[in-house]
């Protein structure tokens, strides 16, 4: 009995405690360039509604309803904590951190039951999975450089997806499924990147020799997760015009002359190499494929992302670890 009280308690300290321990000093314990002018905003700013984060209708929601929320509270039931937060950061800073923390404890959490579901055989050791745990959550609190209103949910959305995938993978409930739909279809309101659920499921059940055999086996479930991205996508931009539809401007160049660009792609792809060589062979392929399915998301990045917010590059950095995680060896079905 005690033994299990004691599992639990280290558990909680190492899957909640600690991870919200990071976050809130990489929120408060330092500044970056990016932070400096965030701390200073009292509201949601206005190009939030008005350019591509438009579309990013349930990080917004979040923005303002936690703002006013928290707003309501320091002035009706803490009025004396009000000069001391203040001095920290915004009002619109702390809701920020709360909503994020709330999402990265989330993630978390679902990363904590990933680790379990069939774990390789060098996981099998709890302290070890452990230290996989924490080297995924210092890569997610390294990045918080650049805090904004919509990362933190969507890496949650995206974990929960990956989860569902798995368990699909392994039992082909129906269930996990129509589970990993709704998953990718609300994500979308969150970030385009839940795009990159599909590319995981297509990577995980994907056999590129079969389908050369015009063996078709998964396509439908394929088409399923697409129509389930698509729909929401289509209809946030007929919903919301505007000039701004698709990216906020064009850095392909800048990306590849900027040493702080070059710096974050450098480090993207030391961070991809380093859990590609954790994976055994049949994770290898799996995450070569991944990548193949992510290419639209990669060119976007070097597009009209910036590789110095090397945030970008944390779903497929995450998913490399959780692959490497995962024994996929004599259980790959037979179509």
């Amino acid at each position: 009995m005690f033994k299990i009280f004691d599992e639990k308690f280290n558990g909680f300290l190492f899957v909640i405690i600690l991870p919200f321990l990071l976050f809130f000093m990489s929120y408060y314990g330092f500044e970056t360039s990016y932070v400096v002018g965030i701390k200073s905003w009292e509201k949601a700013p206005d190009f939030m509604f008005s350019s591509v984060y438009a579309y990013r209708v349930i990080p917004n929601y979040l923005s303002v309803h936690v703002t006013e929320f928290v707003t309501y509270v320091i002035n009706n039931y803490l009025p004396f904590a009000k000069s001391f937060l203040l001095k920290q950061g915004s009002l619109f800073y702390h809701s920020t951190f709360l909503i994020n923390v709330f999402f990265f404890i989330l993630t978390s959490v679902i990363l904590h039951s990933i680790l379990k579901l069939k774990p390789v055989e060098l996981l099998m050791n709890n302290h070890v999975k452990r230290l996989v745990h924490l080297i995924v959550i210092f890569f997610i609190v390294i990045m918080q450089y650049v805090p904004t209103n919509c990362d933190s949910i969507a890496m949650f959305f995206y974990v929960a997806g990956v989860f569902f995938t798995l368990k699909y993978w392994d039992e082909k409930r129906i269930m996990d499924l129509i589970c990993l739909s709704v998953i990718i279809f609300v994500s979308t309101f969150v970030r385009e990147t839940a795009c990159l659920n599909i590319s995981f499921f297509a990577a995980v059940f994907i056999d590129f020799d079969q389908l050369k055999k015009r063996n078709f086996t998964y396509i439908k479930e394929i088409i399923l997760l697409f129509i389930a991205f698509i729909l929401p996508y289509v209809g946030l931009r007929m919903a919301i015009r505007q000039d701004t539809s698709f990216f906020e401007g064009v850095y392909l160049i800048k990306n590849f002359t900027s040493p702080y660009n070059l710096m974050g792609l450098l480090f993207g792809l030391l961070s991809l190499y380093l859990a590609y060589g954790f994976c055994n062979s049949e994770g290898k392929q799996i995450l070569r494929k991944y990548l193949f399915f992510s290419l639209p998301y990669l060119l976007m990045i070097a597009l009209v992302g910036l590789f110095w917010e090397t945030r970008l590059f944390m779903p497929l950095i995450l998913t490399g670890f959780i692959v490497a995680s995962y024994q996929f060896k004599n259980i790959i079905p037979n179509p």
